[in-house]
C-alpha cells in the first residue's frame, strides 16, 4: 500500500478547464490506519456503507466518457476515514463539533471511531497534505492551460438523514448543488440547474464547495460547485449496488460538463 498514491490524477483533453473531484468515493483504509479505528470489522463496514459515497467515481467516469471535452478528474483511492481532503485541518472546521474534522473520531452515528487523545497530526501530515499540494497542482495546471479552473465536485447523500448531520433538517432534494459566493458564478449555477433538471435545490442538506486552499476565496479564476446527488436515486442504500438512475446521472454530469467547458 506504501507505494500505491492515495490519490490519482486522470488527464483530460488539454483545452479542458474541467476537474471532476471524486473525494469521497473509495473504501481503502491502509492496514496501519485501520490499527487506530475501534470498530471491529463488522462494523467498521457498516460504517463504510454509510459514509462512503458509493459509485460516485462511476459517475464521474462514465461522465467524462460522454462529455463533449473531457474533463480531468482527481479521485481519492483511499476512504474518507483515513483522512478527510475536504475538511479545513485546523480549528475553522464546524465538523469539528461531531468529531468529524479532517481525521474523524466519531461515526455517522455518533459513535467512537477513533480513542479518546487521538493525534491527528500524523495522518495529516501523510495524506492530507499532499492530497491539497496535488489538487493545488492540478487547478495550476487547468489555469496555465485555459486561464480558469472549473472544479465539480461529485458526492452522493443518505435519502435519510444521519445523527451526524450538523443541517439534516432541511430539504433532501434529488440532487443539491453546494455553493460559494465567491466561487460559484451565476453562470455555472445556470449550467447545473439546465443539465439536472427541476429535481435541484441550493445548499441543504450540505453547502458550500471544494476549493485549495491556495485559491480560496483569493482567485475568482477558480469556479466550483458541489454537486451532491441524493443516494436512493440510484443505488441500493446504505452500500448496495448501483441501478439505472447512475447512467441518467453520469449524462446529466456529461451535459454539465460540456457547457462549462465552452
Amino acid at each position: 500500500m506504501s507505494s500505491r498514491p492515495s490519490f490519482e490524477l486522470l488527464p483530460g483533453a488539454d483545452e479542458s478547464p474541467v476537474i471532476l473531484h471524486v473525494p469521497h468515493s473509495a473504501r481503502e483504509i491502509p492496514a496501519d490506519v485501520r490499527a487506530g479505528i475501534v470498530l471491529d470489522d463488522a462494523a467498521l463496514e457498516r460504517e463504510l456503507d454509510h459514509i462512503v459515497d458509493a459509485h460516485t467515481a462511476q459517475i464521474a467516469a462514465r461522465a467524462a466518457d460522454l462529455a463533449g471535452t473531457g474533463p480531468w478528474r482527481f479521485v481519492n483511492r483511499l476512504a474518507r476515514l483515513v483522512v478527510d481532503p475536504e475538511r479545513f485541518p485546523d480549528e475553522r472546521e464546524e465538523m469539528l463539533a461531531v468529531g468529524m474534522g479532517a481525521v474523524y473520531t466519531r461515526t455517522t452515528h455518533q459513535e467512537v471511531l477513533r480513542a479518546g487523545g487521538h493525534d491527528p497530526g500524523p495522518l495529516i501530515e501523510r495524506y492530507f497534505r499532499p492530497y491539497a499540494r496535488a489538487m493545488s497542482q492540478a487547478v495550476a495546471g487547468r489555469l496555465a492551460a485555459t486561464g480558469r479552473a472549473v472544479i465539480i465536485d461529485v458526492h452522493s447523500y443518505p435519502s435519510q438523514a444521519l445523527p451526524y448531520e450538523l443541517h439534516g433538517a432541511g430539504p433532501r432534494p434529488p440532487v443539491c448543488l453546494g455553493t460559494d459566493s465567491f466561487h460559484t458564478p451565476p453562470a455555472l449555477l445556470a449550467a447545473a440547474r439546465a443539465a439536472f433538471g427541476a429535481d435541484t435545490a441550493l445548499d441543504s442538506p450540505f453547502s458550500g464547495t471544494y476549493v485549495p486552499l491556495e485559491y480560496y476565496r483569493t482567485d475568482p479564476r477558480v469556479q466550483a460547485l458541489m454537486v451532491e446527488i441524493r443516494r436512493d436515486t440510484y443505488m441500493t442504500e446504505p452500500g448496495g449496488p448501483a441501478g439505472p438512475g447512475l447512467e441518467r446521472l453520469a449524462d446529466a454530469l456529461a451535459a454539465l460538463v460540456t457547457a462549462v467547458s465552452r
